[in-house]
């Protein structure tokens, strides 16, 4: 294959692992296959002998697992604190990383590191404490670059000192594997002597942040080797000492163990972690090895979860109830993003605890004592209940992430039936326990939880029916595993009897699988694109419209757009609901300190809805008000107005106006201005040009910040039209007029395909100088997209992507054409800004607002 074709395939193998079908076969396929390694390799295990083993656990042996345990995140925690003081040295107190990463990754560690997006998340706690969206990737990339190193060098230094360890796993010569040691600790060494050389740093598309020097890279290596280690170790001292050939082996095993896991979407990678350990280890049959697993879980996995859920609700219940120390305050400003990550795996481990529970045998002397105190139907459905408020909250977890306030209230109602549940049907003190506890946690959490979004609480994207789905047939096989020694028949179905465990984990199993199926075919079958909302126009609006002096105004009267009106009916803000924002179309119409009120209001009617609040195409009167609210102010643009005052079409630069207004006149079209009140009477004519126009254009009407043609929208406008000789409409403009002569625009400017080429300039033209006549003081000439956006190397981020776009963007609209178009009238420029909530939500806003004008991707190509 030759070179040149290389990026191409490279290209196209990464858009097929990109494939949706690609990426969903992925985890079901590892999922799918993690389940039938475990059934067929512990199908001549018995649930009675592992909980023989578990009872013959060492307390030595575990004491040895919980310092390896506490090794393992005491090296997680220092990837962000050296990342941290490497990028943003100072900015932040070293506390901030340290909690930042251990609670982090001891959360996620449960419900699943695909849903702790490194750099989502830290980005949350660190913008708090003024670090920038480029700062915080690389404080994950450097913190990332730890744990790659230690690998490196770990792996290197095992490789080459027993050089015999790897070959167990992979079938190569000795000396390969020797050699691939030494080249892996050389490549280590050069990487630390390239970091000597010299400051290096990490630049990408014109931003660059600091890489580390060698020694904080040595600290970063050792943390990460503290790390893996200690997450190894763990699991290695808890194993039979038999089962382990040697460190290389059992360290590769391990490795593709956390890896398979982390792919298959798991929780945890619960299922797919025990098969690879299984199947590595060549471990089937071995009730000593499963009792290993289950403890690892315990310590490495549900243990730091509990420390971390502990704590955050400690902290979030101080943080409402009394005034927080500087400490108690740090620590919430920093944890206060995990929140509603804390939230869903607290509901997912609770539903993983009902159902585990529900799946296991009932204890003999439980049961006893329940038959005197319920009827054998009473202990049946609530089994029965138990699993499906286990399957319920599982599936809850996704609102929870979302902070849906629905979903938290159903799911405190869930854990509370869960905790009665849970007594009723087996007296497991244990699974009440964490029934209450999980109550009480998300209790103290409540504040976090305000968002109100009308979608559906079972209406779940494909990362979460991908783990959701891995986990239940995880959770299966758990039922299977403990009901191996029952054969099956078609009778278990329908027997009910005290001691028909297996008959009550079948049904709770179907149940199960008939909620999670009706799940996944609402979560296929539903949608919500964003839509125009439309409301009637109030005759507030149009009075607050009228005596505005900006002529931008009027294009509240598009007739799709929402309106928040005060009191007082002084100010309103026209805004539309995309489902995900509300985005206001400019600054509020009407009194000032009316309008800075409304700007407040519709923030809060946001907050309530759980939405983000944007304010889009502004000026900079209201520029305080939207800081104080905590946006970001991203400048869009900016807006041309020409002073009319003794404006003439004189000069080099009007040339052009000036000659196709007298080739119109010498040729004899005539200008004038149609009144609103008679506008009906050319409607026809106008719908007529218009149509014609949109067939040229092979586009579709827009809206929101522009108007689209319709006959009440007509209406509303004075329109300025250009006649042929004939009288016939060849061009029209409809006028937005602000009050008090202070300010003239147009918005819809159409022509006839076949009138003249001068037409549509000499309509232009006219318009200026009836304005001028009229006594106007301003004509707006509406904005230029990017235009003044500095691209600069020191600028922010979206000052670099719009610099460029204006720049580079030629190909998809005529950025610098427009401007130096307005610019011949040497207009007065002003800044148009866009405000909204910072970082990554800027870009989704912008196709949110693109959704709005246009209708999308497709709208805007046409």
């Amino acid at each position: 294959m030759p070179m040149s074709s290389l990026p191409t395939v490279l290209s196209r193998g990464l858009k097929v692992i990109e494939h949706p079908v690609v990426k969903t076969a992925i985890p079901v396929l590892i999922g799918a296959l993690a389940v039938f390694v475990l059934h067929r390799m512990a199908s001549h295990v018995a649930w009675p002998d592992v909980k023989a083993d578990l009872a013959t656990a060492r307390p030595a042996l575990l004491l040895a697992a919980l310092a390896c345990t506490l090794a393992s995140f005491a090296g997680i925690s220092l990837y962000d604190l050296i990342a941290a003081r490497v990028v943003a040295s100072g900015k932040m107190p070293a506390l901030v990383p340290v909690v930042t990463g251990a609670a982090g990754y001891a959360i996620s560690g449960l419900l699943g590191v695909s849903y702790l997006t490194g750099t989502a998340v830290r980005y949350r706690v660190y913008s708090a404490f003024g670090l920038d969206l480029v700062s915080v990737t690389g404080i994950v990339a450097i913190a990332w670059s730890g744990f790659a190193s230690a690998l490196i060098l770990g792996f290197g230094v095992l490789l080459t000192v027993h050089p015999t360890g790897l070959s167990a796993v992979i079938d190569i010569a000795p000396a390969l594997e020797t050699a691939l040691g030494a080249a892996m600790l050389v490549g280590w060494g050069g990487y630390m002597l390239w970091l000597a050389s010299g400051q290096r740093r990490l630049t990408s598309r014109g931003h660059s942040v600091p890489l580390p020097r060698p020694a904080e890279a040595a600290s970063l290596t050792w943390a990460g080797l503290l790390d893996v280690s200690g997450a190894a170790l763990t699991l290695y001292v808890l194993l039979p000492p038999d089962i382990v050939p040697n460190v290389p082996f059992f360290a590769t095993v391990f490795i593709a163990a956390v890896w398979l896991g982390i792919l298959s979407h798991a929780p945890g990678g619960l299922g797919v972690f025990e098969a690879t350990i299984i199947a590595g280890l060549g471990a089937s049959g071995r009730p000593d090895v499963l009792a290993s697993l289950l403890l690892y879980r315990l310590i490495y996995t549900l243990l730091p979860f509990a420390v971390a859920a502990l704590g955050l609700a400690i902290v979030a219940a101080r943080a409402s109830r009394v005034r927080l120390r500087a400490t108690s305050g740090l620590l919430w400003r920093a944890l206060k993003p995990l929140v509603p990550l804390l939230a869903a795996a607290l509901a997912m481990f609770a539903g993983i605890v009902l159902l585990v529970s529900g799946n296991l045998p009932g204890e003999g002397t439980r049961l006893e004592l329940l038959r005197e105190i319920f009827p054998l139907g009473v202990v049946e459905a609530s089994h029965l209940a138990g699993s499906l408020i286990g399957t319920l909250l599982i599936v809850l977890a996704a609102g929870l992430y979302r902070k849906l306030y629905r979903a938290w209230l159903l799911a405190t109602a869930l854990l509370a039936v869960g905790f009665v549940f849970s007594l009723m049907r087996g007296l497991d003190l244990v699974e009440a326990g964490v029934m209450a506890a999980t109550l009480v946690t998300l209790g103290l959490l409540r504040p976090a939880f305000y968002r109100a979004e009308e979608i559906s609480l079972f209406r779940l994207d494909r990362r979460w029916i991908l783990s959701i789905l891995v986990l239940s047939a995880a959770i299966f096989w758990i039922g299977l595993f403990a009901y191996d020694h029952v054969a099956y028949r078609n009778a278990l179905w329908w027997q009910f009897s005290w001691n028909g465990d297996a008959s009550r984990f079948l049904r709770a199993s179907l149940v199960g699988a008939i909620v999670l199926a009706a799940v996944l075919v609402n979560s296929l079958i539903s949608h919500r694109p964003a839509q125009r909302h439309a409301q009637a126009i109030p005759e507030v609006v149009r009075r607050l419209v009228a005596e505005s002096d900006t002529a931008e105004a009027n294009i509240a009267l598009t007739g799709d757009k929402l309106f928040l009106v005060s009191e007082d009916e002084t100010a309103v803000i026209a805004y539309a609901d995309t489902g995900k924002s509300l985005i206001a179309n400019g600054d509020p119409i009407g009194d000032p300190k009316a309008g800075q009120a409304l700007i407040w209001a519709l923030r809060e009617q946001a907050y309530r809805a759980g939405k983000r609040v944007v304010f889009y195409s502004v000026s900079p009167a209201f520029l305080p008000a939207y800081l104080d609210l905590g946006l970001s102010v991203l400048k869009i643009g900016e807006v041309a107005r020409v002073d009319l005052r003794g404006f003439t079409l004189d000069g080099s630069k009007r040339k052009g106006l000036r000659q196709s207004r007298n080739r119109a006149a010498r040729d004899g079209f005539g200008f004038a201005v149609i009144p609103a009140a008679e506008i009906d009477t050319v409607l026809p004519e106008l719908r007529e040009v218009s149509d014609a126009w949109l067939a040229q254009k092979q586009g579709e009407e827009k809206g929101f910040s522009l108007g689209a043609f319709s006959d009440a929208y007509l209406r509303n406008f004075d329109t300025a039209v250009l006649r042929d000789p004939e009288g016939r409409i060849v061009a029209f403009a409809n006028l937005f007029r602000g009050a008090n002569l202070q300010e003239l625009s147009m918005d819809l400017m159409r022509y006839r395909p076949d009138a003249p080429h001068f037409a549509m300039d000499a309509l232009f033209g006219e318009l200026l100088l009836w304005g001028s006549e009229s006594g106007y003081h301003w004509f707006s000439l509406g904005a230029a997209p990017f235009a003044g956006v500095e691209n600069r190397e020191l600028a922010p981020l979206w000052n670099r992507i719009g610099g460029f776009i204006y720049e580079h963007g030629e190909h998809f609209y005529h950025f610098e054409g427009l401007r130096a178009f307005k610019e011949k009238f040497d207009p007065v420029w002003s800044p148009n800004y866009l405000a909204c909530p910072g970082g990554l939500a800027a870009p989704q806003i912008l196709y949110e607002v693109n959704v709005l004008v246009s209708g999308g991707l497709r709208g805007l190509m046409t």
